[in-house]
């Protein structure tokens, strides 16, 4: 059969990333993408674009009959930081595009459903290191308690209904390709700009505040690997924890002094260090590694020498 995908919110920071790869693999006009907005030229030109809120779900069901969507990505939420800034509006978005999609896989009009989940639904109570698959979440964000709403809801509606959705709690993402979008760890991208730029960032997180993150490289690898496992392999139906790598700004400023001496980091922490000091230090991944093979590829030194190639 014919697989037709949809990605909503695919000119975030993932789903920019995610509908290239996706259309590289199924071919362009197979993936169809969309947004409340047009995204940037190679996405627009690459194959078919809707204008689409993911809210809307009568907008939405005429989109997936009009191209027969099999397969939805949702990937539009509104993120952490900005979250705490608009906490109505980011509930409704996060948690109403969630139901939308996952009614239309109730109602079998849609046959396979992505939907990441994040790092933020652990919470201050939760054990920091190599945090385990099933633990304390208590989140203390917006967007933490609209992402582990959503995994609940997400395991609830393939227990009741069968609907095939798959997760992974995303750690912070690094990408050259397109700026973060709103996160508690955008300084991880802010970062390489800066020192080509100006040669010196000013960091909003303390320098010894360890987080999980991940290159965008093997984000993307591990969604696809994730959807296109055996129905049989997918034994977690919330959220799988995904690991990269972990490290503090600290760390990262010296792995880019390693390339670019003369670099300068300071630190001012804002509102998002409550934020990080909420989240895990690092990630146990083991469900994902023995459930469906994910591999990491990409360390800090491997992460800082591909951001400052490509960026330069």
């Amino acid at each position: 059969m014919q697989k037709y995908i949809l990605i909503i919110g695919a000119c975030g920071q993932i789903g920019t990333e995610l509908t290239m790869a996706l259309r590289e693999k199924h071919g362009n006009d197979n993936v169809i993408a969309s947004d409340i907005r047009e995204g940037n030229d190679s996405l627009m030109e690459s194959g078919p674009f809707e204008i689409l809120d993911a809210t809307d779900y009568d907008a939405l069901e005429e989109v997936i009959a009009y191209y027969e969507i099999n397969e939805v990505y949702l990937m539009a939420a509104m993120l952490s930081a900005t979250a705490e800034k608009f906490p109505m509006r980011a509930w409704n978005l996060n948690m109403n595009s969630l139901f939308n999609v996952l009614n239309l896989g109730k109602e079998k009009k849609i046959d396979k459903i992505f939907w990441p989940s994040s790092i933020a639904v652990f919470g201050p109570n939760t054990p920091k290191e190599n945090t385990a698959q099933n633990t304390v979440m208590e989140p203390s964000t917006v967007y933490g308690i609209s992402k582990q709403s959503g995994e609940r809801w997400c395991e609830y509606y393939f227990n009741k209904f069968d609907v095939d959705v798959r997760s992974i709690r995303y750690p912070g993402l690094i990408s050259w390709k397109t700026m973060p979008g709103g996160g508690t760890t955008d300084y991880a991208v802010e970062i390489y700009h800066k020192a080509l730029s100006e040669g010196a960032y000013t960091c909003f997180l303390k320098k010894d505040t360890a987080l999980p993150m991940m290159f965008m490289d093997d984000a993307i690898r591990a969604t696809m690997q994730l959807m296109e496992a055996d129905d049989d392999s997918i034994k977690v139906r919330s959220s799988y924890n995904l690991s990269g790598m972990s490290f503090t700004p600290e760390e990262m400023a010296k792995s880019v002094q390693e390339k670019l001496p003369s670099f300068k980091m300071s630190y001012e922490p804002d509102f998002r260090q409550a934020i990080a000091d909420s989240w895990p230090s690092s990630i146990d991944d083991t469900n994902a590694r023995e459930d469906w093979d994910w591999k990491t590829e990409f360390d800090l030194k491997r992460t800082t020498y591909e951001m400052l190639r490509n960026l330069k």
